[in-house]
């Protein structure tokens, strides 16, 4: 009978917290390292993805840090966005609007979906994966893309897509220490 309660009280220790999804949208795929078009595609979803989770974080976020970041992730990649295509225009292309994939779709659903105890940790959780796949993309494409304009544009990126990546380890390691979200 011991044995039954022990394994009882395990069995319930497992499930009382609430198993959570985390879906962070998919990295750009290899070509978009080193072929302008592919970049440009790439680069204009990720900064979509970016503004379009933050204006969700904009309404849903529970600490004001997180609004704040929200806030500042749609005022970068707004102006990244503005960036990359100006470039592209200037290497001789005319790219299509940014456009958001299946998979950054459903990142996107995820959060709009998710608890509002639950939100904040969600939506750090998604932007570090997300910001780790976009500064590989634009350090890749900066020094061995094959458009002068869009290596100089991608360039100017990484600072700031690394310091967005700094930004939202720390306050992911500030909530594990905490406890809260």
């Amino acid at each position: 009978m011991k044995t039954f309660g022990l394994t009882m009280a395990m069995a319930l220790a497992g499930t009382a917290l609430p198993a959570m999804a985390q879906t962070p949208p998919p990295p750009p795929p290899p070509e978009a390292k080193t072929q302008a078009a592919p970049y440009v595609m790439a680069a204009g979803k990720s900064d979509l993805y970016e503004i379009n989770s933050s204006k969700i974080a904009l309404e849903k976020a529970q600490r004001p840090e997180v609004k704040r970041y929200a806030q500042m992730l749609i005022d970068h990649h707004q102006t990244t966005t503005a960036a990359t295509m100006a470039a592209a225009r200037k290497a001789g292309m005319t790219p299509p609007p940014p456009a958001l994939d299946d998979g950054a779709t459903a990142s996107l659903a995820e959060l709009q979906n998710a608890a509002p105890g639950d939100f904040d940790r969600l939506y750090l959780a998604q932007q570090v994966p997300a910001h780790q796949a976009a500064l590989d993309l634009h350090r890749s494409y900066g020094t061995g893309g094959d458009q002068p304009a869009l290596r100089s544009s991608a360039n100017k990126a990484v600072p700031v897509v690394r310091q967005h990546l700094t930004d939202a380890q720390r306050m992911m390691k500030a909530t594990a220490k905490s406890g809260s979200m």
